[in-house]
């Protein structure tokens, strides 16, 4: 037995890196997984070690800009399953670059592939919901750095990301849904192409860590997400959980 058995999770961003990780272990802990993420082959490739793992899963094709595919994606996801009672909010555009060299557009996709499509995915999903739901939103280390040059523009929205989920855990406790937070550091592909165009900068990272590594998107954050949404967090709600070895610290 589980501690997530006959529960249903919907991840987004699932197709690779931490949101397949959380996939992955959600699912070891006896969810049944709902994995969404703009490419369809990419979920469909997680669903099936889902199910080589002997647990049940969904792979559904959504791009988190567009509000009728959220929708569609939580009708999906209710109709194969019956409800949702884990929302993980993973997906994310990335806008990176000093403030003088991120565009209108890049900015505002961060903004509509993060806040606004986690706010939409909440919304869609309360219903479902409410009596003992949880939600997991992705937040940044960059937002935290004492010098976020270059990351100016994902920070903001990311933090506001984190705004979103302490309004939620607010707001609908009373509706008994726990809204957190999860800060991760880990190994993902873009963590890994990252650490090769610069070296250098990777190399300060990790020896900033107290822990000496970079997590693994499975074991160190899937584990740590499952912990959070799991019976054992049933106190725990408006909070930010570091992921990240001890790298950053809340101010």
């Amino acid at each position: 037995m589980g501690d997530l058995d006959g529960k249903v999770a919907l991840i987004t961003g699932a197709g690779q890196g931490v949101g397949r990780g959380i996939a992955l272990e959600l699912a070891r802990a006896g969810a049944s997984v709902a994995v969404a993420g703009r490419t369809l082959e990419k979920v469909e490739e997680v669903a099936r070690e889902i199910d080589a793992l002997g647990g049940q899963a969904q792979a559904v094709s959504c791009d988190v800009v567009d509000g009728a595919d959220i929708e569609r994606t939580v009708d999906e996801t209710v109709a194969r399953f019956g409800t949702v009672d884990i929302l993980v909010n993973n997906a994310q555009g990335v806008p990176l670059g000093r403030l003088l060299e991120v565009d209108d557009e890049m900015f505002r996709y961060g903004f509509e592939s993060g806040p606004m499509a986690a706010l939409r995915f909440m919304r869609a999903c309360h219903p479902h919901l409410c009596g003992g739901g949880s939600i997991v939103n992705l937040g940044s280390g960059s937002a935290l750095r004492p010098d976020p040059i270059g990351y100016g523009a994902y920070a903001a929205v990311k933090e506001a990301i984190r705004t979103l989920t302490r309004a939620a855990a607010c707001e609908w406790g009373p509706d008994g849904i726990r809204v957190n937070a999860i800060v991760p550091l880990a190994m993902s592909p873009g963590m890994e192409a990252w650490s090769k165009l610069f070296a250098d900068e990777y190399e300060t990272l990790l020896a900033s860590v107290p822990l000496g590594r970079i997590g693994d998107c499975e074991q160190d954050i899937g584990r740590a997400v499952a912990m959070l949404v799991g019976p054992g967090s049933g106190y725990v709600t408006g909070q930010t959980l570091m992921l990240d070895g001890g790298q950053s610290y809340l101010r």
